[in-house]
């Protein structure tokens, strides 16, 4: 991936992981393989993970924790209301701001 891909995919990546939870819960290796059968395959777990906490901090997932066939207990994460509210904020946001730029690539009409 380019520099240029990954400083805009910075920005965005919030958006699409919350994208994925809105769809199924989901824990972190679950949700970064995901992430790679979109085509972001450059992005690493622990950037997903770390992402993750930052979700649970804010209140916008729900966390169960389940038995896993091999090691510790998974915790699997859930879009809540509020990180519901929070990825339809997204998603407003990334409509206007797609629009002014196809209008800036239409020479701004």
């Amino acid at each position: 991936m380019g520099k240029q891909m990954t400083e805009m995919l910075k920005g965005t990546l919030e958006g699409i992981v919350l994208a994925i939870l809105s769809v199924r819960p989901a824990y972190g290796y679950k949700i970064t393989a995901r992430l790679r059968e979109q085509g972001f395959s450059d992005i690493a777990e622990g950037t997903v993970y770390a992402l993750l906490v930052r979700f649970e901090q804010k209140g916008l997932v729900d966390v169960v924790k389940i038995p896993s066939e091999k090691g510790p207990l998974r915790k699997v994460y859930s879009l809540n209301a509020q990180g519901q509210e929070y990825l339809e904020e997204f998603w407003r946001t990334w409509s206007f701001l797609a629009g002014q730029l196809d209008q800036l690539r239409g020479g701004g009409r």
